[in-house]
C-alpha cells in the first residue's frame, strides 16, 4: 500500500509519511531550542534572592503549565494573530503552513519551558547551598556562581527529567495536527482516509514515534555519561 501512487499526484504513500516526519522534526528541534534557553533562563531567575524576579518566573511557570496543550494550540494560531497586527498580516500573508509551523513552534517551546524551569529550579535547589557559599567565597559576582559553579552541576543533574521532556516533545507535536500542519499524524490520518487502511497507516507512524523517540533518549543517555561528576552523580547511567 505504502508503494502506491497517492491522489496528490507525483507522490507514494510513503513519501507523504517521510514527508510529516520532517515536519514533525523540525517543529520538535525548534520548538525544544527555544524550550531550553528560555526554561534555563527563567529556572534559573526563580532560584535568585530579588523576589519580584522569582514571582516573574513562577507566574510564567503556572500560566503554561496549567492551560491545556491543545487549548495553547488554538490560542497561537486562532487568537494571538487577532492580538498583534504584524502576526496578523504576516499570517495571512505568509504560506499556510508556515504560519502553522510558527504556532507550533511557539506552542510547543513555551508549553515545554515552564516544564524545563520547573526541572532547573529543582536542579539548582537541589545543591549543597555550600557550593554557592564558597563561590562567593571566592570573589565570584552572582551571574558567575550561576555559571561557574550551579548551572554545570545542575544540569548535569536534570538530565533524566529532560530526557522525559525532549521525548515528550517530540510525541507532543502531533497536537500541531489540529491546526492543519502536516506532520507524521496528519499524514498517517490523510493515508488512511485515502485507502482505509488505517490500521497500517497508523502502525508505520507508532513505528516511526518510538524510533526517533527512542533515538531521543539513546542520545541523552550518551550526554549523560559524558557529563557525569565520578562519585557524585549516579553510576546507573545507562
Amino acid at each position: 500500500m505504502f508503494l502506491q501512487d497517492a491522489p496528490e499526484g507525483g507522490v507514494q504513500y510513503w513519501e507523504l509519511l517521510v514527508s510529516g516526519l520532517g515536519w514533525t522534526l523540525a517543529v520538535s528541534a525548534c520548538a525544544w531550542v527555544i524550550a531550553l534557553l528560555l526554561g534555563s533562563a527563567i529556572g534559573t531567575l526563580r532560584t535568585t534572592h530579588r523576589a519580584w524576579v522569582t514571582r516573574v518566573g513562577n507566574a510564567w511557570v503556572e500560566l503554561f503549565r496549567n492551560i491545556p496543550l491543545l487549548v495553547q494550540m488554538f490560542l497561537w494560531y486562532f487568537v494571538a494573530p487577532e492580538f498583534v497586527p504584524a502576526l496578523k498580516s504576516w499570517v495571512i500573508a505568509a504560506d499556510p503552513a508556515h504560519a502553522q509551523f510558527l504556532s507550533a513552534v511557539l506552542c510547543l517551546g513555551l508549553f515545554t519551558s515552564a516544564r524545563i524551569a520547573e526541572q532547573v529550579r529543582a536542579g539548582i535547589q537541589s545543591l549543597p547551598q555550600g557550593q554557592r557559599l564558597a563561590g562567593m567565597a571566592l570573589g565570584l559576582r552572582e551571574p558567575q556562581v550561576y555559571r561557574y559553579v550551579l548551572l554545570p552541576m545542575a544540569f548535569r543533574i536534570i538530565i533524566p527529567p529532560l530526557t522525559s521532556e525532549t521525548m515528550n516533545l517530540i510525541k507532543n507535536s502531533s497536537i500541531a495536527l489540529t491546526i492543519g500542519l502536516a506532520e507524521l499524524t496528519f499524514r498517517a490520518r490523510e493515508i488512511g482516509e485515502y485507502t482505509f487502511h488505517f490500521f497500517e497507516a497508523f502502525s508505520a507512524a507508532t513505528l516511526i514515534y518510538v524510533a526517533i523517540a527512542m533515538a531521543a533518549n539513546r542520545v541523552m543517555a550518551l550526554v549523560e555519561r559524558r557529563t557525569a561528576v565520578p562519585g557524585y552523580i549516579a553510576h546507573g547511567a545507562k
